[in-house]
């Protein structure tokens, strides 16, 4: 197989994965609680659903109730292991084949695969003409190119016209998913990555299936050997890392190394911050509009460190533009969290994490972790790594590269932000409830705090309560306890065009985005 081929192909793959995966997921919820159903399983028991779903999977079926909705279909879009995967058989004897033998199983969101969550939101979802197309597209070009491409490879003629169909299905979708376009379309290959991505991508229904007529055994054991046969198809996938103790065996959290926060308390709604100056950095990252500067950090002597994933390369300056230097890497960096005075761990684009001396600019370590998202971020707690991989927070000993606990999330987070021993997120998939995450390593609980529009990124101040950025661009400034919050009428803070922020506590700076993205607006505490 030609390299380019597949190189075509990990991009396609990877926008299923990454982008179309998440996107269908998020549209399902958005369209089952604008019907006030509080969760997938209350809208797939839903009588209308659960009916159309009946004969997408059974074939001469003729129901006792919606009789004229009865429907025969030629073909069974819904194999077998995606009917178990949602709905059970009631108990008792079953006095015919219908829909009403059937109850939904309690499922997440997350578990549905691309194919599936398509499936429901183009048959069961009332979309419009142009989101209903879309919807259609991208799940035919995915049974076409990916479901039973065994040679993992996409060659030049094809991959033109079908690029361009993703391109703009995906956007009349959701207009916002086009910096993770380019981002993805710009990474190099990834072969390890790409072998994992066969894995998902490739249609093992119906192996799955032949499992089921050839083992006489209970449903749970049927179910435990599909999951180990799908795990055994790709080398890529590790063992299940054992979630062993941290730091005195997931008790209370070890205050040592975290700064202290300052008796000072910032009043809700006042003024913290003055616009200072700005800084015109278009001569290091260019004036190409489509360049995307996803992440940055502010280290405690008052340096930058931008990730420039176009370019390859971490751009080092001052907050007032002076002193710029580069750290040219071998693939393109997307986020970065300082972990010492000089050194920082940033997250590639090709799911590794790399540690680099920003004084001596050399590549001290690299980090290997399957599985991991990278529109989560990464943050550092404790002087530890904390990434999203393999569905679950991981927290990595840098120094002997060990993940050292894994936490479950009811959800995938994104922009992950340490403060303290919270842990912050958002739900990236869902838009819908506007809810900051947190987990805390105190209390070791989950909460959240609803605001009037989603989160997008956060910071936190000098007093550990935090500047959030949400999607309609406004900031709002939540309490340290999170149990309230207010709006930032700060000049030049009231409407962010971008969703991108700075704060460091020693230095008493705040930094973000212009109207431009290569001009930045350095706020100083007044």
């Amino acid at each position: 197989m030609d390299r380019e081929d597949k190189r075509r192909y990990f991009y396609i793959g990877s926008v299923y994965l990454e982008v179309v995966t998440p996107l269908f997921q998020q549209k399902l919820e958005e369209h089952y609680k604008s019907l006030n159903f509080r969760s997938l399983k209350d809208f797939l028991d839903k009588e209308a659903v659960i009916h159309i779903l009946f004969h997408l999977r059974h074939r001469n079926a003729w129901c006792c109730a919606d009789k004229a909705n009865c429907t025969n279909q030629g073909a069974l879009p819904l194999n077998h292991h995606q009917w178990k995967q949602l709905f059970a058989e009631n108990p008792g004897p079953g006095i015919h084949n219908c829909f009403c033998k059937y109850t939904a199983k309690s499922i997440n969101l997350v578990d549905l695969d691309v194919s599936l969550c398509g499936l429901i939101l183009y048959n069961c979802c009332n979309l419009g003409q142009l989101d209903q197309d879309a919807v259609h597209i991208l799940r035919r070009n995915k049974n076409d190119y990916l479901s039973h491409n065994t040679t993992c490879g996409i060659t030049r003629d094809e991959y033109g016209p079908l690029i361009d169909e993703l391109k703009t299905s995906i956007l009349q979708l959701d207009q916002a998913k086009e910096d993770e376009l380019i981002r993805i379309l710009k990474r190099p290959l990834d072969d390890s990555l790409c072998n994992k991505y066969v894995t998902y991508l490739l249609d093992n229904h119906e192996m799955l299936e032949r499992i089921y007529s050839r083992i006489d055994h209970s449903e749970t054991h049927i179910l435990n050997t599909m999951n180990r046969n799908k795990t055994q198809l790709s080398a890529q996938i590790e063992e299940l890392k054992q979630t062993v103790v941290f730091q005195n065996g997931r008790e209370k959290l070890d205050k040592q190394g975290i700064e202290e926060q300052p008796i000072d308390t910032f009043k809700m709604g006042q003024s913290i911050f003055a616009l200072h100056h700005l800084i015109d950095l278009t001569s290091e990252i260019g004036d190409d509009f489509s360049r995307v500067v996803p992440a940055a950090v502010m280290m405690d002597d008052g340096r930058m460190v931008i990730c420039l994933p176009d370019l390859h390369k971490l751009l080092i300056c001052n907050t007032d533009g002076s002193n710029v230097d580069r750290i040219h890497t071998h693939e393109g960096p997307w986020a970065v969290t300082a972990v010492n005075d000089s050194t920082v761990a940033v997250l590639m684009l090709v799911m590794r994490i790399e540690l680099y001396d920003i004084n001596t600019k050399h590549n001290i370590k690299s980090i290997s972790v399957p599985g991991m998202w990278l529109g989560t971020g990464i943050t550092t707690i404790n002087n530890k790594l904390v990434v999203y991989a393999e569905r679950t927070l991981q927290i990595i000993d840098h120094q002997t590269d060990k993940v050292v606990q894994t936490i479950d999330t009811e959800c995938g987070p994104y922009r992950l932000h340490g403060s303290g021993d919270r842990i912050f997120y958002y739900n990236n998939a869902n838009d819908f409830n506007n809810k900051l995450y947190w987990y805390s390593y105190t209390d070791e609980q989950h909460d959240t705090v609803k605001l009037p529009s989603q989160p997008m990124c956060m910071t936190t101040l000098q007093d550990g309560s935090l500047y959030v950025v949400c999607k309609d661009g406004s900031v709002r400034h939540v309490s340290r306890d999170c149990q309230q919050y207010e709006t930032v009428t700060t000049e030049g803070l009231e409407r962010l065009k971008y969703y991108w922020m700075l704060y460091n506590k020693k230095q008493g700076k705040l930094v973000t985005k212009g109207d431009q993205k290569t001009i930045f607006k350095v706020f100083y505490k007044i």
